[in-house]
């Protein structure tokens, strides 16, 4: 079944639950281009290859090309996130808890950005459906655990492939370049520095992109009493809606992120810049042709975590990796909590 524009329209206006649903979507998905996506242009900054104003832009352009071309070659990761909960029969309550896990997710995301904390929204998507489900459910039966460890692949994907990858790129970069003039390869790395940049911000937006418009599909069958579709086709106004408001989250940028990913967690040559886009983006693609849901944030700090300590493990700041992890554990509980109070509570104001 496909979606068009105009039916949508016409259903967020009959149904004002679904309109907000909807709003909230638009707003976690710009939270994640302003959160998220400046990970994907970390190093290239902070290895002054490229002015942030210019990343930034570079960003949004490739943001709106990923989540746009991946898409239309291959929705795994959407099929993923749409599956991995079931709300049940009755769609109004099920479109009240969807939207309290959007609430809670917003929430989450802005109080990690307002600290400087490079959060995963992917996690926190996932913890806020998960937690609403559980909710509505009174229990784990919301809960599809076919799909759901896909997550738990993902996690030990981004981390271990993520670090193996940076690890063993940078090496073979300095095996391919050693003996060749310093200043040279510096210039050839700093351009080659962008390309890897936006080939990062292209594979965020293939990643995260699918993500979101899962639920943003989820959202509609449920106000259409349709909980039961397990196969859909993302119609191509939803792709162009979804890139565009990802784009202007990434515009409005993030730089306090941007310091602590690129600038703070390990000072990086060019080249080692470049070798941990490659690595991050790479593990991604692995990712998303997999139909497996990672973070793309996870992802990255992985990577230039590898980078960092194939030249020694001092070069890494520990103190602030253990700051990370420490918020990335704390992402499923703590928003997968608020996803279920949120729940809680819009079920009493709105039901």
């Amino acid at each position: 079944m496909v979606v068009s524009f105009s039916d949508f329209l016409a259903q967020a206006i009959s149904n004002p639950i679904l309109l907000v649903t909807a709003l909230l979507m638009m707003g976690v998905i710009l939270v994640n281009g302003w959160t998220d996506a400046p990970n994907a242009i970390a190093t290239c900054v902070s290895t002054r290859s490229i002015s942030v104003r210019s990343a930034i832009l570079m960003a949004a352009v490739f943001n709106f090309f990923g989540v746009f071309v991946m898409t239309v070659i291959n929705a795994n990761v959407a099929q993923t996130i749409y599956n991995m909960v079931d709300f049940g029969g009755n769609s109004r309550e099920a479109l009240i808890a969807l939207c309290a896990a959007m609430f809670a997710i917003v929430i989450w995301a802005t109080a990690a950005w307002w600290f400087g904390i490079p959060t995963s929204e992917s996690h926190a998507l996932i913890a806020g459906i998960s937690g609403a489900a559980i909710s509505l459910h009174n229990g784990l039966s919301g809960i599809n655990g076919n799909e759901w460890i896909k997550v738990l692949y993902g996690l030990v994907l981004s981390t271990f492939l993520g670090f193996a990858l940076g690890w063993i790129t940078v090496k073979l970069m300095e095996v391919i370049f050693k003996g060749f003039n310093r200043r040279k390869t510096n210039v050839f790395f700093q351009n080659a520095q962008v390309a890897s940049g936006a080939a990062m911000a292209f594979m965020h937006g293939a990643q995260d992109g699918q993500k979101f418009m899962g639920v943003f599909m989820l959202g509609i069958y449920l106000a259409n009493g349709q909980a039961n579709v397990t196969d859909f086709v993302i119609p191509t106004w939803m792709m162009i809606l979804c890139s565009l408001v990802m784009a202007l989250g990434t515009s409005i940028g993030g730089y306090k992120i941007i310091k602590s990913v690129g600038m703070d967690m390990c000072r990086l040559q060019k080249y080692q810049g470049f070798s941990a886009d490659m690595a991050a983006a790479t593990c991604l693609l692995i990712s998303s042709v997999s139909g497996i849901p990672v973070s793309t944030t996870h992802t990255k700090t992985t990577a230039i975590m590898g980078v960092g300590a194939a030249k020694r493990i001092s070069s890494v700041n520990w103190e602030l990796v253990n700051e990370m992890v420490l918020t990335w554990i704390l992402t499923f509980p703590g928003c997968g909590l608020i996803g279920y109070l949120m729940a809680k509570l819009f079920m009493i104001v709105f039901n």
